[in-house]
């Protein structure tokens, strides 16, 4: 099977090439490379790709592909706020505009990286996939977008999959620093404290994204039948956590470290528990193999064998708004986030 992935050099996607190919897969890649100077540790694995923005793909580029696996985007919620209209350019229009070429050429399957924020704040209900949508965020709101326009453009003949993806976690060669496991053991690493922004009672799904690639390759496999139009949590039930069980657990991994809550740490809009009943249901062969308590160790692991200081995740070169505006002041970026060098 000949598989497109947008966004292959990103924090997914770099881990999901080298995961897909040993599931024997054609891969192609598409990607910007926004953080081409931002690799942690090895170097991402080369595959054959095309050097575009998302925004600018056109019908050519997706002939003879059997499968999308549509990763890019803007995928954080601070960076979405600088400026909301270019997250919605880039994750709901364009997002939107690639569905309807991949349509028109015959792609067969279209798989889109979704998201559980979707459903925001929720309290402490525990969501399936049928629950209403709470987005918070302009992240949130674009995946609410997409999912709603492209299910709209199923046919006989194309199949868009929508998995939304409980938090991710993990080491990757274009490592994200924002989200919560890989923060909070990269403070505890370099300063002794696990900084807490919220009061640790919000609950949060997680996954590792080593995880996330196996729902995809579940969706790549499985026959057309079962994955049309289909909707499905990815993660696991096990795996909803308030933040508190999170600064524990990395306490009981990172020596000497104490939990530190900030000034203003109060209750997170974004609170909610996810069921993932259905994705056992829909693909049996389906199972995540990584707990968060094993991902907090994975990172602390990863920290000491590169050598992570403070200086180095909080520097422009791992922390993403800061590089990309750096970026920008240097003339190699413009305002739209296209390269001008």
């Amino acid at each position: 099977m000949k598989v497109l992935v947008t966004g292959h050099k990103g924090f997914i996607g770099t881990v999901m090439v080298p995961m897909l190919l040993e599931e024997g897969f054609d891969v192609t890649g598409i990607d910007t490379d926004l953080y081409r100077y931002c690799t942690y540790g090895d170097e991402p694995l080369e595959v054959p790709s095309i050097n575009k923005d998302v925004r600018d793909v056109e019908k050519e580029d997706l002939q003879g592909f059997d499968a999308i696996v549509h990763l890019a985007a803007l995928s954080n919620d601070p960076l979405g706020n600088i400026n909301p209209d270019l997250t919605y350019d880039i994750n709901y229009h364009a997002s939107v505009r690639l569905a309807e070429m991949a349509r028109d050429v015959g792609v067969k399957r279209f798989l889109f990286a979704s998201s559980c924020s979707m459903y925001g704040k929720a309290g402490e209900d525990v969501l399936d996939e049928t629950a209403d949508f709470n987005p918070v965020t302009p992240y949130a709101k674009s995946k609410v977008l997409v999912e709603r326009d492209v299910s709209a453009m199923a046919t006989d003949g194309f199949s868009p999959v929508f998995l939304r993806n409980a938090t991710a976690y993990g080491v990757s060669p274009r490592i994200r620093f924002d989200l919560v496991i890989n923060n909070l053991v990269a403070w505890a690493h370099t300063t002794g404290k696990i900084l807490m922004k919220s009061d640790g009672t919000p609950w949060r799904p997680l996954v590792h994204i080593e995880d996330i690639t196996q729902a995809v390759v579940c969706a790549l496999k499985a026959e057309q039948s079962v994955i049309h139009n289909l909707a499905v949590n990815v993660g696991s039930n096990e795996e909803n956590y308030q933040m508190r069980d999170l600064a524990r657990f990395v306490k009981e991994t990172v020596p000497g470290c104490e939990i530190e809550y900030a000034e203003d740490a109060g209750p997170d809009l974004r609170s909610y528990r996810v069921s993932f009943d259905k994705i056992h249901r829909v693909f049996p062969d389906f199972s995540t193999r990584w707990t968060a308590r094993q991902g907090v160790e994975q990172c602390y692991q990863s920290y000491l064998r590169f050598g992570l200081g403070r200086d180095d995740y909080e520097g422009i070169k791992y922390k993403r708004i800061a590089h990309i505006m750096n970026l920008i002041e240097d003339g190699k970026l413009n305002t739209d986030l296209r390269w001008q060098i």
